[in-house]
Formats: C-alpha cells, sequence, structure tokens
C-alpha cells in the first residue's frame, strides 16, 4: 500500500519541468546562455506560449489518496527479464583509413557477416568507406553482432541530409541510401579575445564555420589578421543543422556583434524579398558588403597562427609601404575588389606580383607570390583568387605583401575599405528591416550583459 498527500502552492502553477530539470538536461551550457533562452524566441521569429499558467485564489484542499499496489514475484520478474532483448548503441565518426573491421570494432561489433557485406556492398564502399567526418550510429544485440548501422552526411545542400542504413532483416543484411530534412535550431554564444579568435571560439565551443563567417561578416570594418586586441569580445547567434535530432553541420549567423579595441561592430542578416539573396547589414540598415574588403587573406585558423619572421636581408624591421601578411605557402590570395589585371609577373623584389586597376584611381599590389592565377587585362571579381602565397623577390619566408594605391599614392587599406561605398536596404523592407533590427539589438543587449556578468 502507498499514501501520499500533497499540496498545490498558492500563487502561480507550472506544472511542467522546473529549471533544475531544464538545467539537468544541458550540463554544459552556459548560465548567461540560459538566462537569455527567452530572447532567442524574438529573434528567431517564433511564437511560445505557456501552458497551464494560472494563481490561484484560494489554497487548494489537502487530499489523501491510498491505492493498493501488487509486485510479481521473483521468479516472474526473472522470467521476464530472459524474455526480453538488450539492444546497445554507440556512435563514431568515420575516417578515411576505416576499414569495415576497424570501423565495426570502433563501434563495438564483432560481428563477421557484417564486415563481410560492408566489404562487398556497393553503397557502402561508394558511400561510407574511405570517407572521413560522417557520424555513425551502430546498434547491436547483447552479443554485440549488429543489427542496424546507420551513417549521415552533410550535403551542399542547407535543407537535406544523406543517411546510409545497412539493417539486419533476418536473412541477411539489407543496405539502403535515404535523404532526410535537416532541421535548424538557433544558438546563441559569446567570447572574449584572449590570444586569439579561435582559441575564443575553441572556448565557447563555436564551430570553425562560424567563426570564419564572423570574421568574413565584419571584414569590411575588422582586419582580423592585424587588429584584434586582448579583451576584445563578441556576442553570436547562429543556426545548427540537424539530422535525425543529431548537430550535423553549421548554418549561416543570424546576428552578431563584435566589439574592437572599445567600437562596437553589429551585424544582422536580412534577406529583402524572396526573388533575391539576402546578405548582412548594419542595424541602421546599412550593407557590410563593401567596395573592397579590409584584407587580401581570407581568415583561417591555419592563416590567423602564422606569425612574420624577422627578416634576415634588412636586420630589421623598418617602416614601409604596404603591409605585410604572413601565411603558409599555397594560401589563396584574392583580390580586394572589381578591377581589371595591370600587370602579372616577375617585378625584382616584389618577385611574382599582380598589380590591380580598380576605380577612381585607385590600384592594389599583390607580391612574393608562389603562383600567378590571372593574366594581364583580366577582369577580376571582389574574393577572386588570382595567386598564391609564396616567397619570392626579396623575402625569406612565405608571406604577402600588399599595397593599396590611391593616384600613386599609398594608403591605409583598412581605411579604405571602411570608407567605401555601401548598399541600404531597398525602400520597400525598410519597414520590415527595422522591426527585425529592433529585436536583434534587444537581443544583443542581453547577450552583452549577461556575458559581462559572467566575465568580469
Amino acid at each position: 500500500m502507498v499514501e501520499c498527500a500533497a499540496q498545490a502552492p498558492t500563487g502561480f502553477l507550472l506544472p511542467d519541468r522546473q529549471p533544475s530539470d531544464l538545467n539537468a538536461d544541458m550540463p554544459s551550457a552556459k548560465p548567461w546562455m540560459l538566462r537569455i533562452g527567452g530572447a532567442l524566441l524574438l529573434a528567431a521569429g517564433g511564437a511560445f506560449a505557456v501552458a497551464g499558467l494560472r494563481t490561484a485564489d484560494k489554497p487548494v484542499a489537502v487530499q489523501q489518496l491510498v491505492e493498493s499496489v501488487s509486485t510479481m514475484g521473483m521468479d516472474a520478474q526473472i522470467q521476464s527479464l530472459s524474455n526480453s532483448s538488450l539492444h546497445l548503441f554507440r556512435s563514431d565518426t568515420s575516417r578515411s583509413s576505416d576499414t569495415p573491421d576497424s570501423m565495426l570494432t570502433r563501434l563495438g561489433v564483432s560481428d563477421k557477416a557484417a564486415a563481410d557485406f560492408l566489404r562487398a556492398n556497393p553503397l557502402v564502399r561508394e558511400n561510407l568507406l574511405g570517407r572521413a567526418g560522417r557520424l555513425l550510429m551502430a546498434e547491436t544485440d547483447e552479443d554485440n553482432h549488429l543489427l542496424k548501422l546507420t551513417a549521415r552526411w552533410a550535403t551542399d545542400s542547407n535543407s537535406h541530409f544523406q543517411r546510409l542504413v545497412v539493417e539486419q532483416n533476418g536473412q541477411g543484411f539489407q543496405a539502403r541510401l535515404e535523404t532526410g530534412d535537416l532541421k535548424a535550431s538557433v544558438k546563441l554564444s559569446g567570447g572574449l579575445i584572449q590570444t586569439s579568435l579561435f582559441a575564443a571560439t575553441d572556448d565557447a565551443r563555436i564551430p570553425d564555420a562560424i567563426a570564419m563567417q564572423l570574421a568574413e561578416i565584419f571584414s569590411g570594418d575588422i582586419d582580423f589578421h592585424r587588429s584584434l586586441r586582448k579583451g576584445d569580445r563578441f556576442s553570436v547567434s547562429y543556426e545548427t543543422l540537424e539530422a535525425d535530432g543529431e548537430p550535423l553541420k553549421s548554418g549561416k549567423v543570424l546576428n552578431a556583434e563584435f566589439v574592437n579595441k572599445g567600437k562596437p561592430y553589429q551585424a544582422m542578416w536580412f534577406q529583402a524579398s524572396e526573388d533575391k539573396p539576402g546578405g548582412y547589414y548594419n542595424l541602421q540598415g546599412q550593407s557590410l558588403k563593401r567596395a573592397y574588403l579590409a584584407s587580401p587573406l581570407a581568415f583561417s585558423r591555419v592563416t590567423s597562427g602564422f606569425s612574420m619572421r624577422f627578416h634576415p636581408i634588412l636586420q630589421t624591421w623598418r617602416a614601409h609601404l604596404g603591409v605585410d601578411y604572413a601565411a603558409p605557402k599555397g594560401t589563396p590570395v584574392r583580390n580586394v575588389g572589381l578591377g581589371v589585371v595591370d600587370s602579372a609577373g616577375s617585378m625584382g623584389g616584389y618577385g611574382n606580383a599582380v598589380v590591380v586597376k580598380h576605380n577612381n584611381g585607385h590600384t592594389t599590389l599583390y607580391a612574393h607570390m608562389s603562383k600567378i592565377l590571372v593574366k594581364r587585362g583580366q577582369s577580376v571579381t571582389q574574393g577572386q583568387t588570382i595567386g598564391l602565397v609564396g616567397a619570392t623577390g626579396w623575402a625569406t619566408g612565405p608571406h604577402l605583401h600588399f599595397e593599396f594605391r590611391v593616384n600613386g599614392k599609398h594608403q591605409d587599406p583598412l581605411q579604405l575599405a571602411r570608407q567605401s561605398e555601401t548598399v541600404p536596404v531597398p525602400a520597400h523592407a525598410r519597414e520590415r528591416f527595422h522591426t527585425l533590427a529592433q529585436e536583434a539589438a534587444q537581443l544583443l543587449s542581453i547577450q552583452a550583459v549577461a556575458f559581462a556578468n559572467t566575465n568580469p
């Protein structure tokens, strides 16, 4: 017999889960991320409701419930357990060096028939063996025999993923290839720069793809190779694309704030109409896409950790006209703005170099490249790869020397990028933009306060 008595508390009643239950499900979540969860709904444009929320006018009377409980006998319990089957689930990620045996062993599977099937099946050979980074889930019986193997991986699409299923059907194994729908969820995070952007995003468990998007979004205002300072901070909300409930790939950044040298820069994603691609704007409605990029090298984990060496030819770092970017040999060099190649070839101390002529008397020079990928007279677009980093000419280590000239006079590339013209939100979409911008500003403000409280 079980007796229980309960009295409902006065005031607000929430019959669902309590905050402590929520926290228990997310042991790795940062406290400030939990506190701003409500604001996330605004940023995502969703609606929500709280069910069962009411006030009690008076205390509810205490009721006593009495219920007889019967238990199974020990023999019956043992028999029930012996009739049940035990299924085990293990997950991992595929490796390029995987063989059927090594992959199954890593998943805790001991099944020669399964290994033989994986080795012989054309769908498995084409879509799994030798492919790295695919999510694996193995279901086995209590003897570690394979019942089902599922592999999931992303495609170029942000709406679908591929799923390979190998399943035991009682008479052997069968394999099938399926297409599933990706579902987007929104995550919020932030970080503080201590040594580098990637160290900060690693600490915040932000994917590299999002870190590089951040650098690209603000590339017209911040040179992430040269301008980051200790104490800079950022906040970001971004999409995570899930396959069958498992995070599979990163989507796009939805809104972000980056504070560099004490100055805040903000951005939000906006698509003015369905027939035109979206882009990033500041909260005042100006596009963040500029006429010139601030840097000819895309920011990445590799280039961010590569530092310049002491120059043994000059024996010192002397003041010079231009900017030097250290990067490994072979790193792509991108053209910073729309233009025409004025010259391309060997240029004495510059080594292999390219000069691009832009509008309004602007020219850019890219020097010391190991390989040139354009020809004189060729039209080039913004971001187009025009060569590869090298150490030709007066250079003893791989790096790119970059110059920006206006009517023949050298200028600061970052300042020119910031001053270049931007395109505002189209008139027909401004009202909708300003509504979303207010919501984004509120979310970024909450994120900044929450982050400051946890990082005094």
